[in-house]
């Protein structure tokens, strides 16, 4: 995400300034410039497909565990610090599950970073400070209790802003309902076991597990139609107030010409 930045917003937003800027002249205070956001949430909806196949990969490895079921040496954590050799189908797993672990933190830079570009241009539609501080666009999805609801808060008051007096599109409670199920019910999201507990997880509870993966799945899918909706919704916007600035600018011309 900070790649795609310039060195002077990356350090506005380190600073918490959120790249406003107060104008002690003329008493006012300088939004952020509006940006298009087609570029960024295609990334993101790229992103999230790509999640959607790792954590359906991993589902698959599950069930071939399950279906295998547990050695006759037991679990792999024999107990004293002992740890008996993984079989080739475990090892895979550990392949799989590193892949996924990677596509996840790719997903999550690229997610945050359209989230970012929407929450700055949500500013300058409405003028206003956000709710939550920007420190808060990654506390805000670790911190416990608190990642409950807020990253939810964040795209709410991002549409709010987007599209006052509009209701709140149904896929985000969707997308949030999905993605906490998948946390909550220890997928590999956070708080998780490692790769050696879930595999034995997967031999002893591959119900819970499965159940688990099919949320966060879902949760990718309905995080792409949210990417989709907020941007419909921004971009024309944006269309619209670069009409009105168009005919404005035309009008203007016509009234010079004239006088």
């Amino acid at each position: 995400m900070w790649l795609t930045l310039h060195p002077e917003e990356q350090i506005q937003r380190l600073r918490g300034h959120d790249t406003d800027k107060d104008d002690p002249v003329n008493g006012h205070t300088t939004h952020p410039p509006l940006r298009p956001v087609r570029g960024t949430a295609r990334v993101a909806v790229v992103a999230l497909a790509l999640a959607a196949v790792a954590w359906a990969a991993r589902a698959v490895w599950h069930t071939r565990l399950a279906v295998a079921g547990m050695p006759a040496a037991g679990p792999m954590d024999q107990g004293g610090g002992q740890h008996r050799p993984p079989t080739a189908l475990e090892d895979g797993y550990h392949i799989v599950s590193s892949l996924g672990d990677a596509v996840t933190v790719l997903c999550a830079a690229m997610f945050l970073n359209w989230l970012w570009r929407v929450r700055d241009n949500a500013r300058a539609f409405s003028g206003e400070r956000p709710r939550y501080i920007w420190p808060w666009m990654y506390l805000g999805w670790i911190v416990p209790i608190m990642n409950l609801w807020v990253p939810r808060g964040l795209v709410v008051d991002i549409h709010r802003a987007s599209a006052p007096g509009e209701r709140l599109p149904g896929v985000v409670n969707w997308w949030w309902g999905l993605w906490l199920a998948g946390m909550l019910g220890g997928a590999g999201l956070i708080y998780a076991d490692d790769t050696d507990d879930v595999i034995g997880r997967a031999y002893t509870d591959v119900g819970l597990l499965l159940a688990a993966d099919a949320a966060v799945i879902g949760a990718a899918v309905a995080c792409a139609l949210v990417v989709r909706t907020l941007t419909k919704v921004q971009q024309d916007r944006l269309d619209r107030t670069a009409r009105d600035e168009s005919a404005g600018a035309s009008e203007s011309a016509d009234v010079a010409a004239r006088g």
